[in-house]
């Protein structure tokens, strides 16, 4: 099985309190004094305490900004903020930038020909042979389908490493003058960040101490007839967000049914977890998946966390709360942990991790 070797987050330098993004935003989203009322509610009801922004807070400012500024803006500070991500993670794995074999990058804020993995491929001195899996459109999900989608590559090359990236910068696709509720709700959840994910095939992690999870398994999910659910809407301006309440209303219909079918093909049942980390998409999603897996209290407490402390980071939000999860060295011998996400579909990733022996003993004396 391929094991998880390392994960790191990266953010930018400028962080701000909710109060002051609200603030920020509030004139540049909209001059009705009613929408202004319901985005001062909607931001002070996303549990969201503060957030990163790629640029400083009085940039946003500037009446003059369109997609060509901001998407030349996302590749220089999505290869920066990548890098940051990647040396981390390899430091974590102790593993060089020339072991990787695979590279899979995802983003759904910003476009670059040449991908950032290449511009970074560049700049890290990666193997002129690297494979590389550039990924658009994936949005909120990519982080938890990037694992699935390398962990799919690792099975058939078992001596590889492979590398996820994602880098979001959520603040730089606000759209000005434009107060639909999709606007109004997002503006007061996305934050900017980036995260890294090392993985090993089976053999190669014999070799290593890895510490890491392995992952047992994913299943992939869409569902027919919600593509107006979630996603963007790309125009002059950027990406125009759409995002409505159907997604708290796909995860209530579906992702009961999905998650236990998935266990029980494994001789499993939402019992036998013992790690949880949800994608924070928001407080109703957070609520929607607790409601219906029938988690415990505080089963996703890392993830509210992760909400609260860096906002909805799209697809880099799951790998944050991947990260801060393996921080608690609190694992069991063969713990197990599923981690999900839903996206733009609207579709769901679910993964099924399990912590190996080696690690639990080593864990235990250290204790």
């Amino acid at each position: 099985m391929p094991r998880i070797a390392g994960v790191a987050a990266a953010f930018p330098p400028h962080s701000y309190p909710q109060a002051e993004i609200t603030e920020l935003l509030g004139p540049i989203i909209t001059n009705d004094a009613s929408k202004r009322l319901l985005l001062n509610r909607l931001h002070q009801n996303s549990k969201v305490a503060s957030r990163h922004l790629v640029m400083p807070y009085e940039w946003y400012r500037d009446s003059s900004l369109n997609f060509t500024l901001t998407n030349n803006i996302f590749i220089g500070a999505a290869v920066d903020l990548a890098e940051e991500a990647v040396v981390s993670a390899l430091a974590k794995a102790s593993l060089q930038a020339t072991d990787i074999d695979y590279v899979i990058f995802t983003s759904v804020t910003g476009i670059s020909a040449p991908s950032v993995d290449a511009l970074l491929a560049l700049r890290l001195g990666f193997r002129s042979d690297v494979k590389r899996v550039p990924m658009f459109g994936l949005g909120c999900v990519a982080g938890a389908a990037g694992i699935a989608r390398a962990n799919d590559y690792l099975l058939g090359h078992p001596n590889d490493v492979a590398l996820l990236i994602s880098v979001e910068l959520c603040s730089l696709t606000v759209q000005r003058g434009d107060d639909s509720m999709g606007n109004l709700v997002a503006s007061g959840l996305f934050g900017d960040g980036a995260a890294a994910v090392l993985m090993v095939g089976s053999d190669r992690a014999e070799t290593m101490a890895v510490t890491g999870p392995d992952v047992l398994d994913s299943r992939s999910r869409l569902y027919p007839g919600t593509e107006a659910v979630l996603g963007f809407n790309p125009g002059e301006s950027g990406f125009r967000i759409v995002l409505t309440a159907g997604v708290a209303d796909v995860i209530d219909e579906h992702f009961d049914d999905d998650v236990v079918g998935f266990l029980t093909e494994h001789d499993l049942a939402v019992a036998d977890i013992d790690v949880w980390m949800a994608h924070p998409g928001g407080p109703r999603v957070l609520e929607s998946f607790s409601s219906a897996l029938g988690l415990p209290q505080g089963a996703l407490d890392v993830s509210w966390q992760s909400m609260a402390a860096k906002g909805n980071m799209s697809s880099a939000s799951i790998l944050h709360v991947l990260a801060e999860t393996l921080s608690l060295e609190r694992f069991d011998e063969g713990g197990l942990g599923l981690l999900f996400a839903l996206g733009p579909g609207v579709c769901a990733e679910i993964v099924l991790l399990k912590w190996p022996e080696s690690q639990a003993q080593e864990q235990q004396t250290s204790d």
